[in-house]
């Protein structure tokens, strides 16, 4: 399998995207290392179900929005697994709040855990990539990223930074054999959100998507999937829409 002797390490990989991303990972070979902030039981259900698919799964606790903890997640995963081949930069927070209310608190933490987090992982993680000559780094940004949103404005500035970490991350590892690419999904369906009645925010958002519907996350998944394969080393400093053909 593509990802047979690697490792990948998966933040905000308890629930929803991460959680299919993790499992997505594992299927194709990945040993897994299932990163959460506070539900520590749902990550160890992540991490039983990638050990079904053969690999070897570790969680990992830990507030990614903390350098200190960026960096304790990162070598924790190293000891454990001697590397980290595969860095999803998954874990974000999305507060609605209009921007005239906001403290200076509430505006750092988004930056911390939706900006910096990716930062100061890749800082932990790139290295040893260098040193193999082998590396994937994978962040997600949003339709926050690409159009803005009212009462999401810390959410848009920080995704926006993203996209441009990628950039020149891109331009930077490239040489070194590693890619750096972004994920921007559209409208995604919770996974305990199945079959339920959509709230008004999401009925007006899911309106603006052609194919009239919210996707799935083993959709985004498979879009990762395919960036970290072999298959997808040619694909270097983009960011991939899986949004359903949403333009506004």
């Amino acid at each position: 399998m593509a990802g047979r002797g690697k490792t990948a390490l998966v933040t905000g990989a308890g629930r929803n995207i991460g959680r299919a991303v993790a499992l997505g990972l594992a299927q194709d070979g990945f040993d897994v290392v299932v990163n959460g902030s506070s539900d520590r039981a749902a990550c160890d259900r992540v991490a039983e179900e990638a050990r079904g698919f053969g690999v070897a799964a570790e969680v990992v606790m830990g507030d990614v929005g903390s350098a200190a903890e960026c960096a304790r997640i990162a070598d924790a995963a190293i000891a454990r697994f001697g590397a980290v081949d595969v860095l999803v930069n998954n874990a974000a927070l999305r507060p609605q709040k209009p921007f005239l209310e906001m403290t200076e608190e509430e505006w750092r933490r988004v930056m911390a855990v939706d900006l910096d987090a990716a930062v100061w992982l890749s800082r932990a993680c790139l290295p040893g990539m260098v040193a193999r000559g082998w590396g994937r780094v994978v962040n997600f940004t949003g339709m926050n990223a690409i159009h803005g949103y009212a009462g999401r404005a810390p959410v848009s500035v920080a995704k926006h930074g993203v996209w441009g970490l990628t950039k020149a991350l891109g331009k930077e590892f490239g040489p070194k054999g590693i890619t750096v690419n972004a994920i921007s999904p559209g409208p995604i369906a919770a996974d305990d959100e199945a079959g339920a009645p959509l709230s008004s925010y999401r009925q007006a958002i899911v309106a603006r998507v052609p194919l009239g519907r919210e996707g799935l996350p083993a959709e985004v998944a498979t879009v990762l999937r395919m960036l970290v394969s072999d298959g997808g080393a040619y694909v270097n400093g983009q960011m991939l829409q899986v949004n359903g053909g949403a333009q506004t």
